[in-house]
């Protein structure tokens, strides 16, 4: 089956993703602002709120807004100010992420953002665990509310949702976390930000000058365990190279302690991912969670949502839309948002739960496709192997053909400090004879040796066609060769050293590293080693006569992070401070192979 249409331009600029036609008319017109109400948590710590609400004596159901960003940037003065902003914009600023105010207003919900202990006007000091708990339960017993509570925001706002719905507050009864993370312990776990263990400078890049200018004073002492691991990491090679990252180590937690606490210990906590598939099953709430195909770069949200859509036991939905990252102020999603919202916090039958559970955009196809998992049943695991002169095929190895004798393929790739050349094996099919459509988590079964103890594997996964067709729209962010255009689609991570896996919790396309100290092991120099690479969920129609194309590298391709710091190319990982030599073998002793979830032509439902 052929799609002829091709609108991921269109979608791509256009802030109103979802498939479904629902709108209702704003009921309400005027309304009323009681800003910087303070509200004493369990322990007497006050919270500054604001409330926005329609003119009506009218109890009515209330959507909260509460992250760890200031309430005062999040109300209506700035975002009728600022247009939505895509994310290349100078103007676009991440953290203005609580929803469009007078939209709620205007259809009758009372709007609560609110800023946590130690954020703008609130006071500081003890553990903000239980502070959406208590809000929620606080706002259940005003005049203006009916006792019904959801949450809304995105990213920030979103994680907040799903931990407090962890914790059962009675009066909530939906919530709405877009671009969420954190499912493997709070809003950094490690497994969801830093995926196959590859250490990301994503956080300095949004506030590298903060980072290196803030006046603290002298760094204190830190505990006898804490200060080895600190010492040692003052000694990483590695980190030297970042300026900005080896100022976070050397204020010992003083600038970003949540990074300083990655840096000096870049590892998985066992206990936590523990705790958290213990408290899945917690979140009771209907929850409609999901991201863009690029959120960020395609690690923290599009991972996270997906985390917790696999693992909640909830009444849950996800939407997978792209592929750009969501424009900012948030307002996209708002006529979905209602539909939710309309259903469990006024009991009118929207038909949001008629439909099936995952609705996701298919890159390529330019249309919605519809599920009732993720990945979608029915998918077809399908191997493409590695063949010599950098080919995939879907041919198997046999013994003494011409690909199981041809030598390994190799790339060497020196540091930052002597290049900004990337060097990378490319492996692609030949034209494709059919439509391929492939939708779901990826992963590269790999058999390689390096010269070192040591390296970041990075794989891109990409659609390259004979036209433009293919092409990014965001050149400017991407690698788009002018004499080969491609659609670079998702991209999957592993440091060598945590390529250890647990057999019982890994699944096709999702091998599951233990990133723990314990975990981790040096690779023998020299020694051909299997790693298996987990990449990222995409989904796409590769059209006949279209490539499958496969980057291997150990350093990313530029990516660009738009308005968040001008800069046209930062090494987005740490990597390597040492020249590292990769040789890739593909035989039938080491059957290298790329894993796609093919869709066949019988699965498909298109929306």
């Amino acid at each position: 089956m052929t799609i002829e249409t091709d609108t991921d331009a269109a979608i791509l600029h256009d802030s109103e993703w979802p498939p479904t036609d629902y709108s209702r008319a704003p009921s309400h017109e005027g309304m009323i602002a009681d800003k910087d109400i303070a509200v004493a948590m369990r322990d007497g710590v006050k919270l500054s709120i604001d409330v926005y609400r329609p003119e009506t004596e009218e109890k009515l159901p209330v959507l909260l807004a509460f992250a760890v960003y200031n309430k005062d940037i999040q109300g209506p003065d700035l975002a009728e100010a600022i247009p939505p902003q895509p994310a290349w914009s100078t103007l676009w600023t991440g953290p203005m992420e609580a929803g469009d105010t007078r939209f709620f207003v205007a259809r009758g919900y009372v709007h609560v953002i609110g800023s946590p202990r130690g954020i703008g006007k609130s006071e500081g000091g003890g553990s903000r665990l239980w502070d959406s708990y208590d809000l929620i339960e606080w706002i259940a017993e005003q005049p203006w509310c009916d006792g019904n509570v959801g949450m809304v925001g995105i990213s920030g706002f979103g994680a907040e949702q799903l931990h407090v719905a962890k914790q059962q507050p009675p009066h909530l009864k939906a919530i709405f976390p877009f671009d969420s993370r954190g499912a493997y312990g709070m809003f950094g776990g490690f497994r969801d930000e830093y995926p196959g263990g590859v250490i990301h400078v994503f956080r300095l890049l949004l506030g590298i000058y903060s980072a290196i200018h803030q006046d603290r004073g002298a760094p204190g002492d830190l505990p006898p365990e804490r200060d080895a691991m600190w010492q040692e990491a003052m000694q990483n090679p590695d980190y030297k190279m970042y300026p900005h990252v080896y100022n976070v180590v050397a204020q010992k937690g003083q600038h970003m302690p949540p990074y300083f606490d990655v840096l000096i210990n870049p590892y998985d906590n066992a206990e936590a991912v523990e705790t958290s598939e213990r408290e899945f099953a917690d979140i009771s709430v209907p929850t409609y969670t999901g991201s863009g195909w690029y959120g960020y770069t395609y690690k923290t949200h599009l991972n996270g949502c997906q985390n917790w859509f696999r693992n909640i036991g909830a009444p849950k939905k996800l939407m997978l839309a792209g592929p750009a990252h969501l424009k900012r102020p948030f307002r996209s999603f708002h006529d979905e948002l209602l539909r939710w919202n309309d259903k469990w916090l006024k009991g009118i039958e929207t038909g949001v739960m008629d439909e099936a559970p995952v609705k996701f955009w298919a890159m390529g196809a330019g249309r919605w496709m519809a599920a009732e998992d993720w990945p979608p049943p029915g998918v077809r695991w399908t191997k493409f192997y590695l063949n010599g002169w950098e080919r995939l095929s879907q041919r198997e190895f046999t013994a003494g053909s011409v690909d199981d004798n041809l030598p390994p393929d190799t790339f060497a790739q020196m540091p930052p400090t002597h290049t900004n050349d990337i060097q990378r094996l490319r492996y692609m099919s030949e034209p494709l004879a059919e439509d391929v459509l492939i939708a779901g988590p990826a992963e590269l079964n790999l058999f390689a040796a390096i010269d070192q103890d040591d390296t970041n594997w990075i794989v891109a996964l990409s659609d390259v066609g004979p036209d433009q067709s293919v092409q990014t729209v965001r050149e400017g962010e991407r690698r788009v060769p002018a004499d080969l255009p491609e659609r670079e689609l998702t991209r999957g991570w592993l440091k060598a050293s945590h390529r250890a896996l647990d057999a019982d919790r890994s699944s096709p396309g999702n091998p599951w590293h233990p990133l723990t100290r314990e975990a981790r092991a040096a690779v023998v120099p020299g020694e051909v080693t299997e790693y298996n690479i987990g990449i990222t969920a995409t989904a796409n129609l590769f059209k006949k006569g279209h490539r499958i194309c496969l980057d291997i590298m150990c350093l990313d391709l530029g990516t660009g992070v738009g308005g968040a710091t001008n800069a046209e190319y930062v090494p987005y990982h740490i990597c390597s401070s040492r020249t590292t030599v990769h040789h890739i073998h593909h035989d039938t002793k080491h059957p290298s192979h790329l894993l796609l979830p093919v869709i066949p032509e019988d699965a498909m439902r298109w929306l």
